[in-house]
This record gives C-alpha cells, sequence and structure tokens, in this order.
C-alpha cells in the first residue's frame, strides 16, 4: 500500500480528534487534577450523538458525491466552472503576498500600541483582542493558505513564521494553532501527501499549543497555577468538558443569547468567551466549552444536531472540491478544517470562521447552478445533432 494513499487530513479526523479531546479531559477527572470531578453520563450521550450526526453529515456529502459529482459530464462542467475562478487574475502570486504582509503590519501596529507584549499579561490580553487583531487574523489566514497552496515556495514559510509569532503574542493559542494547522493541511496536500511535512510540524504544533497555553495561563495575574506543562493537558481538557456538563446541566439555557454575544463581538472586540464565564460561573473569566457547547446552550439537541450534520456535510464537500481543483479551494478547505479541530476544545464562537463557512456554502451554490446548466446545453446540444 502506497502511504501517499492515505488521506489523514478526511473530514472524519475530527472524531478522532472528539474522542483524543475526551481521552484526555478523563485523565485530568479520573486523578482529580486542580479539583475537576466527574461528569454526568448524559454528557457523554451529547458527545457520542454530535458525533454520529456529524458523521450523518459526511455520508450525505458522499451520496452527492457518488450520484452526482461522479457522472462524467457532469465532472466535466463541474472543472470548467472552478477553471474560471482558479484562472482569475484576482489571485495571483504578487497580489497574494501583499495580501499576506499587510495584515502583518496591522498586527505589528497593534503590538507596538498595546505598550508590551499581551502574551505574558492576562490584562494586556484582554485588550490584544480588538477590531485590529481580528480584522487582521480574517485577512492573513486565508492569504497565506492560499498562498502557500497556490503557489507553493518554500520561502513562503518565513512569512508564516513571522505570522505565528505575531499572532501568538497576543495570548491566544486558538488563532494560533488554527494558522500552523491550517499550513500544515494546505501543505500536506500541495505535496502530495508527502508525510515528512506532517511528521516534522506536528510535533511542533504540539509543543507550540502547550507552550502557548503555559504561559498564557501562568501569566494571567489574578490566577495561580502552580502545575506543570504536561499536566496543563489534563486539567484544561477536563475543566473544559465539566463546563460543558455545567451547560447541558442547566435548567435555563441562554436561547440566543450566546449568539448575540458571538455577532456583536465581531464589532465591539468582546470576547463571547468572556459571557460564557459570566452566565455559567458569574465570573470576569473567559472559558472554552468544546464544539457541542455552544449549540446546546442556545438550542439545546437539535441545534447541536443542525451544527454537526452542517460541519459534515460541508467540510466533506469542500475537501471532495479541493481533490478534484487544488490551488485555492486547498486552502479554503485547511482553514475549514484547522478551525474545526481547534473547536473541539474552545467552541465554535467565532464569527469570522462562521462567515467564510457561509461563503463556503455560496460558492458551493453557485457551482451546482454552473454545473446544471453545463449539464442541460450538453442535452441540448446531443439532441441537435441526433435531429
Amino acid at each position: 500500500m502506497n502511504i501517499r494513499n492515505i488521506d489523514i487530513f478526511s473530514p472524519l479526523i475530527i472524531i478522532v480528534v472528539i474522542l483524543s479531546f475526551v481521552m484526555l479531559a478523563e485523565i485530568g477527572i479520573q486523578y482529580n487534577m486542580m479539583g475537576l470531578t466527574p461528569v454526568s453520563s448524559i454528557t457523554y450521550i451529547y458527545i457520542f450523538y454530535g458525533i454520529f450526526i456529524f458523521f450523518l453529515g459526511f455520508l450525505a456529502a458522499k451520496f452527492f458525491e457518488i450520484y452526482f459529482f461522479r457522472k462524467r459530464d457532469i465532472l466535466t462542467g463541474f472543472k470548467s466552472f472552478f477553471d474560471i475562478i482558479d484562472n482569475s487574475n484576482h489571485f495571483n502570486e504578487r497580489i497574494m503576498v501583499i495580501f499576506v504582509l499587510f495584515p502583518l503590519v496591522l498586527q505589528l501596529i497593534n503590538l507596538y500600541f498595546s505598550g508590551s507584549i499581551p502574551l505574558f499579561s492576562g490584562f494586556l490580553k484582554a485588550r490584544a483582542f480588538n477590531t485590529l487583531t481580528t480584522f487582521s487574523y480574517i485577512i492573513f489566514l486565508p492569504s497565506i493558505s492560499i498562498l502557500i497552496a497556490k503557489f507553493y515556495n518554500k520561502k513562503y514559510f518565513i512569512l508564516v513564521f513571522f505570522g505565528v509569532i505575531l499572532f501568538a503574542a497576543t495570548g491566544y493559542r486558538a488563532t494560533t494553532l488554527a494558522i500552523v494547522i491550517s499550513v500544515l493541511i494546505t501543505t500536506f496536500y500541495a505535496n502530495g501527501h508527502k508525510f515528512k511535512y506532517f511528521l516534522i510540524l506536528t510535533p511542533i504544533i504540539l509543543a507550540l499549543g502547550l507552550l502557548l497555553g503555559y504561559i498564557a495561563c501562568i501569566s494571567i495575574e489574578w490566577q495561580n497555577w502552580n502545575v506543570n506543562p504536561l499536566s496543563l493537558i489534563f486539567i484544561r481538557a477536563g475543566y473544559t468538558l465539566t463546563v460543558l456538563d455545567k451547560i447541558i446541566n442547566m435548567e435555563n439555557p441562554s436561547h440566543g443569547l450566546l449568539t448575540y454575544y458571538i455577532i456583536s463581538g465581531f464589532v465591539k472586540s468582546v470576547d463571547p468567551r468572556l459571557f460564557l464565564g459570566q452566565l455559567l460561573l458569574h465570573k470576569e473569566l473567559s472559558i472554552t466549552s468544546t464544539i457541542f457547547g455552544p449549540a446546546i446552550l442556545e438550542f439545546g439537541y437539535i441545534g447541536l444536531a443542525i451544527q454537526m450534520f452542517f460541519l459534515g456535510l460541508v467540510l466533506e464537500l469542500l475537501h471532495y472540491i479541493q481533490k478534484i481543483k487544488k490551488g485555492i479551494y486547498t486552502g479554503f478547505y485547511a482553514i475549514g478544517l484547522a478551525h474545526t479541530i481547534v473547536w473541539v476544545e474552545t467552541g465554535p464562537m467565532d464569527l469570522s470562521v462562521w462567515i467564510y463557512y457561509f461563503l463556503a456554502v455560496i460558492l458551493m451554490i453557485n457551482g451546482f447552478i454552473a454545473l446544471n446548466m453545463s449539464y442541460n446545453d450538453r442535452l441540448s446540444q446531443r439532441n441537435i445533432l441526433n435531429k
């Protein structure tokens, strides 16, 4: 079996990440680290329910691929449609480099006015979550992913390095890890499934996440984390699982209030995870609630089903598209998958990423329309020739 035929970044990796996260959380809970207590059995039922619905969304996408995309005439139209976008001058190499450099400059300005490095101060970290950081991130991540996917060159990893440093300086692990994981996925596909990049970058990602999480925790002035970096992994996972347990057992869920904070936070630079801390713990504390938490808090098991089915469906459709056309579509898929992996712990409370997902849906709808028109044109031409 050729190792390059193994697609380790299929959307099903989300299920592996979820189960791994639960295992880490259980270690922290079983050893009663930092006073962690067991969660109720209903929490595990919700977790496996969410995994099952995600898999159903994945299977639904597979159904569309088999009975629609893989028809010869349809596939020809499919490629023709994406050739129009892929060959567009809007994505030439020079412009993409400019789009990568611009947010890096914005982040330098942002850090300069912070007066110090937010990573080493809880107060500065709270201030670093602002419109400028969000705007810079929204531009940088798709730009660097598309640049590497479409114009792969090892020299562009220098830009990745500076981007990681600048965004890590804000103290937020989620954005930093999303950048590194997205680049890893993009590089994996751009190089024809070469595992050497996976073997090199994966330990770096794990070490980076561990280091950032540890520094960010011990730098919070009003908290005392007297733990070693390794045990912090189990503690954070276990604590996040207990937050999910609190959400599931709440008598009065928010019913749309969290969504309001997610939307308004995009404009007002308010961390929706801070609102979650106020709602659940009645403290000014930014907390995470797993990929399942926000949907359950807002709309119960129905909201969770809609979210997980949507993620499974869209990720697999994007995965299939990027395998056909590569280029910018590999970059788009890498962004979505990377954020969903990060969401396993943090929860999907990033409006900028949801905007990306909905843009991806619009892209696919346009593709369906183009495919249908192309297929109908071919049928018409055949009927004319037959006459």
